[in-house]
């Protein structure tokens, strides 16, 4: 018995296959082509590319693991994308990726036309431009000839499902991403799509992410290689679904993961909503559960953009390795992370990054370590949200790159001051979705029954109480920046 989790990223596609324990038992990863920006600020791909990934990425797992003991798939991927299929399933233009940041003006149409209160009470969440709505709305005003021909419109994992099953289906945690989403009763809503004369019949049928949405089909079983039948789950979009890999199921558990972006998440029994908008709530992959997160844009990307840009061929490796020679704090070096602009607690999509308080003393260590501090204080600014709104957890488990490095976990600690955990298992989304699959077959009864058998906590690090202390001043003075640079970069923003 084994069950496969896949996991639709933005740089490529995972597949894990674990056993029934819980343990995982073959992965395998396949890279994507780097999505196109054809104009500043756009992300797009073309869905071909992630179902050839898929393929890949199924193909070398198999070589390991028999299809025939594969009792179950889940699904994971990147979130808020938007695929528009024609009447022959068929994509009708590359999707709009998540990070893409052209919906401007049409967040400016959502947010008037419903009002900010309106949209926290009808969909849980402000209009920005990293869902799909607006997104759509481009599209509709722009490229009415390809909106003319939209027969159904998926998100980047139900494409797979799509190509894996011929079925049109979601979960109720990737689709409460898409600014449609009645979060609090877990199923589309009526108002918004009314609200924008959209039909219901585009958007697929919804499922609780344990729940199976269909089989894998004679067309998906000659594709990739999994036996004709074999049952698929609805799987959850790539936070729910990382935050379940990490066993953060529970009300009150909190994760912190640094990916392409960066995203604190916590559990909570309701749909604990914020009134500002400066966090985002949510369905969780656990039926009856929500959760609220915070995100940073550019968080593992702040360190890659670094290393392309200035660092000559040295691996990530070698440059955190100048930064340990820094102490904490950086000598009062701050970096504002915000390359792509920001979501929380901001949601500001025309923010620039900023490096701020160079002094001749200053070396590329020193600049480093401020990457990963900076990245760290975003995140932090997400979980003191959580708290004024009235959960502080105890402590907080690592995922991602900042759940590898040593360095970047001991900075953790000390900014969030709060123990921090890692995982043994560390397959992100990919063994979430396994494990969702497990639940889905009958192999545990609940999802925390599954977390429970297999997530395990393999390291904890304790916050230095001194070095809190210095990064607690250094907090004080980051949290000054955006508005102290607002004006700048609204002068900067101006076309000459």
């Amino acid at each position: 018995m084994g069950f496969l989790g896949l996991d639709i990223g933005t740089g490529g596609t995972r597949a894990v296959v674990i056993d029934g324990e819980g343990r995982v038992v073959a992965s395998a990863s396949a890279p994507h082509v780097p999505f196109s920006s054809p104009e500043i600020g756009w992300a797009e791909h073309d869905p071909e590319d992630w179902w050839s990934a898929a393929r890949t990425a199924i193909a070398a797992v198999l070589t390991s693991v028999p299809a025939s003991e594969i009792s179950a798939i889940g699904l994971s991927g990147q979130m808020h994308g938007s695929v528009v299929l024609d009447e022959n399933d068929a994509p009708i233009r590359p999707a709009i990726m998540w990070c893409d940041q052209r919906t401007g003006v049409q967040c400016e149409e959502i947010t008037a036309k419903i009002g900010p209160k309106g949209l926290i009470e009808l969909v849980a969440n402000p209009a920005v431009n990293g869902f799909t709505l607006p997104k759509l709305l481009w599209l509709r005003k722009h490229e009415p000839e390809n909106w003319s021909r939209v027969r159904s419109v998926l998100l980047p994992k139900d494409y797979i499902r799509l190509k894996l099953s011929g079925v049109r289906a979601s979960d109720v945690a990737d689709s409460s991403g898409t600014l449609l989403f009645d979060v609090a009763n877990r199923n589309w809503s009526d108002e918004m799509l009314k609200a924008f004369e959209l039909e219901a019949s585009i958007f697929p049928q919804v499922f609780e992410s344990i729940e199976i949405t269909g089989a894998v089909s004679a067309t998906g079983s000659k594709a990739t290689g999994l036996l004709e039948g074999t049952p698929i789950v609805a799987g959850a979009g790539d936070n729910a679904a990382g935050a379940i890999g990490l066993g953060i199921v529970r009300p009150g558990m909190m994760s912190a993961t640094i990916g392409t972006s960066g995203v604190a998440f916590l559990v909570t029994d309701g749909p604990q909503k914020d009134p500002r908008g400066r966090i985002h709530t949510m369905c969780h992959a656990v039926p009856g559960r929500w959760h609220n997160t915070g995100v940073t844009q550019s968080a593992g990307l702040s360190l890659k953009w670094y290393r392309e840009n200035f660092g000559h061929g040295r691996s990530f490796d070698e440059l955190v390795d100048l930064a340990k020679q820094v102490s904490s704090g950086s000598d009062g070096l701050l970096w504002l992370p915000y390359l792509m602009g920001e979501r929380t607690p901001h949601m500001d999509p025309g923010a620039r990054a900023a490096l701020v308080g160079l002094t001749a003393s200053h070396t590329e260590g020193h600049v480093i370590r401020g990457l990963l501090e900076g990245v760290a204080f975003s995140l932090r600014d997400s979980i003191e949200i959580f708290a004024e709104l009235g959960t502080e957890a105890q402590s907080i488990r690592l995922g991602g790159g900042g759940a590898r490095s040593s360095l970047w976990k001991k900075i953790q600690a000390d900014i969030y001051r709060r123990p921090v955990e890692t995982a043994r298992e560390d397959e992100g989304a990919a063994f979430g979705a396994a494990l969702l699959a497990g639940v889905g077959a009958g192999a545990w009864s609940s999802v925390d029954e599954a977390c429970d058998a297999a997530v395990t906590v393999a390291e904890t690090i304790q916050p230095d109480k001194t070095a809190s202390r210095e990064l607690d001043r250094n907090y004080s003075a980051y949290r000054k920046l955006y508005d102290a640079l607002r004006p700048i970069t609204e002068i900067l923003s101006k076309e000459v």
